[in-house]
C-alpha cells in the first residue's frame, strides 16, 4: 500500500477524526547519514517533525507524518554543525509533497494548467487552489535541449494584429527549443548568435526573419515553406481559371448580358483608356470613384471578357432528367412544359414545377453538363494526374480543351530547374496572375529553391502553432507569456 515508505518504519495507520484523512506515522530507521560538507557520519543530536501529503488513497487524503533525525557533524571546523537526515524517494528539501504525489500533480497540471487541472486534482482526491497549480506548473524544470542543426522559425499571436513571439523548433526531431518575447529580425538574430551550430533554417515568407537569419548566419540554408508555394500558386490558379472562364465555360450555360457585365465591360474600357492617356493607377481611382484594388484588378487583364464569369449552379433534382429533356425539346421545340413535367414524373423526378421552369429557363438542358466552379477546376489542374478519377479527367480535358493556354497551368515536378523553365513559359503567355506569383517567387528564390531540393519543411512549427490555439483556448486566451512558454516547452 506504501511502497514509497518501505525503507522507513511505519508506527501507524489511522483515519484523522474531522477531516477524514489517513495518517500515516512513521520515523527513520538505519545509520546516521553522512554531512554533506565533509562526509564523516554525524551523530544523532534531536528529532524533527515532518508532515507530507502523498497520493490519495482510496479517494481519501493521506498524510505521512514523519519523524526523522537531526545530526550534528564530529568534524571540527566544518562548516555543517548540524544537518537534517535526507528523505532519499520520499520528498526532496523544504517540500510538502512526497515526490510521488508531486508526480502526479505536475502531470496533471501540464497538461490542464490552473482551473481545469484544480477541478481535476479535487476529483483525484487532491485540494488544490488553481494559483497553486500554476505555481506547481511553473516549477516544472523546462527540459534543455542542445542547439539542432536544422531548426524551424514561425511567428504565433499571443494577442491577433497586436502582438506576435516566435516559436523555435527542431525541424527533424520537432522537439521544442525556444520561445521569443517577439517576431522582430533583432531578437531572432541574437538567439541565433546565442546558439552557434544552426546550419538550416526553415521559415516562412517572413522577410524579418529572412534578415535575421542574412545577418547572423550568412552561409546557413534557409528554406522556404513550401505550403504557402503551393498555396500561393492555388490562389493565383484560381483567378486564372476565372478569368477564363469563357473559354472553359463555353459546355455549360452561356452568361447572360445583364446590367451587371455591361456595367464591367464599361468600366474595363475607362480604366484602360486613362491608362493608355498615362494616367497611374491611383489618380484612375480617383476620377472613376472606385477603389484601387478594383482598379488593379481591371488593369490587369487585357480583355474584358476576362472579368465576365459563367454563371454557378448548384445540383438540382432536374439533372437525372436533362437528357430526356433535351431530346425532346429537339424533336418538338415548343413541347409545353407541363408535358415535359408530366413525363420526367413518371421516370422518378420528385421536384416542382417552378424548379424545372428555371431550370429550362437558364439554358441548362442544352448544355452538354453543369458548369464547373473556378476553384473545383483549378483544383483539378493541381492534382496529380494519376490520383484523379475517370469521371474527372475527362471534366478536366473537355475544360482545358477550349483554352489555348491551358497547357501552361498543369502542375510539373517540384525541382528548381523545372521550375524556372516553367516561369519562363508562365512570362509568355497573358496569364497576368500567375505573373503576379512568379515575380513573388523572384523575391526568395534561394530559400524556394532549397524547399523544393531538401527534405526539410516547416510543417512541424505549424503543427505547434496549432497547438498552441488549443492551450490558448483552454486557458480561455489568459495566459501570460511566461506561462504559455512554459507550456509550449514542457508540451
Amino acid at each position: 500500500m506504501f511502497p514509497q515508505l518501505a525503507d522507513l518504519a511505519i508506527g501507524s495507520v489511522q483515519a484523522e477524526v474531522g477531516t477524514g484523512a489517513i495518517v500515516v506515522h512513521v520515523a527513520s530507521r538505519g545509520m546516521p547519514a553522512a554531512c554533506p560538507g565533509c562526509g564523516t557520519v554525524g551523530r544523532v543530536h534531536g528529532y524533527v517533525n515532518r508532515q507530507l501529503a502523498d497520493l490519495p488513497l482510496g479517494g481519501q487524503r493521506v498524510l505521512v507524518r514523519l519523524r526523522f533525525r537531526r545530526l550534528r557533524c564530529a568534524t571540527v571546523g566544518c562548516e555543517r554543525q548540524t544537518f537534517r537526515e535526507p528523505l532519499p524517494g520520499l520528498a526532496g528539501p523544504y517540500q510538502r509533497r512526497t515526490i510521488a504525489l508531486a508526480t502526479q500533480v505536475g502531470a496533471v497540471v501540464r497538461e490542464l494548467a490552473g482551473r481545469a487541472g484544480s477541478r481535476l486534482l479535487a476529483v483525484l482526491g487532491v485540494a488544490m487552489s488553481r494559483q497553486t497549480a500554476v505555481r506547481s506548473l511553473l516549477s516544472l524544470p523546462l527540459p534543455v535541449r542542445p542547439t539542432p542543426e536544422v531548426i524551424g522559425v514561425d511567428d504565433f499571436a499571443l494577442r491577433k494584429r497586436h502582438r506576435y513571439t516566435t516559436v523555435i523548433i527542431d525541424a527533424v526531431t520537432r522537439e521544442r527549443i525556444d520561445v521569443l518575447a517577439d517576431r522582430q529580425a533583432d531578437t531572432l538574430e541574437a538567439w541565433l548568435r546565442a546558439h552557434p551550430g544552426v546550419r538550416v533554417v526553415c521559415r516562412d515568407s517572413s522577410g524579418a526573419y529572412a534578415e535575421a537569419i542574412r545577418r547572423a548566419l550568412p552561409d546557413a540554408v534557409q528554406v522556404g515553406d513550401r505550403w504557402h508555394v503551393w498555396h500561393n500558386l492555388a490562389e493565383a490558379m484560381v483567378k486564372e481559371v476565372a478569368a477564363h472562364s469563357l473559354c472553359w465555360g463555353k459546355n455549360g450555360p452561356p452568361p447572360k448580358e445583364g446590367v451587371r457585365t455591361a456595367t464591367t465591360r464599361e468600366r474595363w474600357r475607362q480604366v484602360h483608356a486613362l491608362l493608355d492617356q498615362g494616367v497611374g493607377l491611383l489618380e484612375c481611382a480617383r476620377r472613376l470613384g472606385l477603389a484601387l484594388n478594383t482598379v488593379k484588378r481591371y488593369a490587369r487583364v487585357s480583355e474584358p471578357e476576362r472579368l465576365v464569369r459563367v454563371p454557378k449552379y448548384r445540383p438540382t433534382l432536374v439533372d437525372p432528367f436533362r437528357d430526356h429533356l433535351r431530346q425532346r425539346r429537339a424533336e418538338d421545340p415548343a413541347v409545353p412544359v407541363q408535358q415535359l413535367l408530366a413525363e420526367i414524373k413518371k421516370l422518378g423526378y420528385t421536384g416542382s414545377q417552378n424548379l424545372l421552369y428555371r431550370y429550362i429557363n437558364q439554358g441548362r438542358v442544352e448544355c452538354d453538363r453543369p458548369a464547373i466552379s473556378p476553384k473545383r477546376l483549378a483544383g483539378l489542374l493541381l492534382t496529380e494526374p494519376s490520383k484523379l478519377k475517370t469521371h474527372h479527367a475527362e471534366r478536366l480535358d473537355t475544360a482545358t480543351a477550349a483554352c489555348r493556354e491551358h497547357g501552361h497551368l498543369d502542375p510539373k515536378q517540384d525541382n528548381d530547374q523545372r521550375l524556372t523553365a516553367w516561369i519562363d513559359q508562365a512570362r509568355q503567355v497573358d496569364l497576368p496572375h500567375l505573373h503576379a506569383f512568379t515575380r513573388g517567387l523572384d523575391y526568395d528564390r534561394a530559400a524556394i529553391n532549397a524547399a523544393l531540393t531538401l527534405p526539410f519543411h516547416n510543417g512541424g512549427t505549424e503543427g505547434v502553432n496549432t497547438k498552441t490555439k488549443m492551450i490558448k483556448r483552454q486557458m480561455y486566451g489568459r495566459a501570460g507569456f511566461a506561462l504559455l512558454r512554459h507550456r509550449i516547452l514542457l508540451g
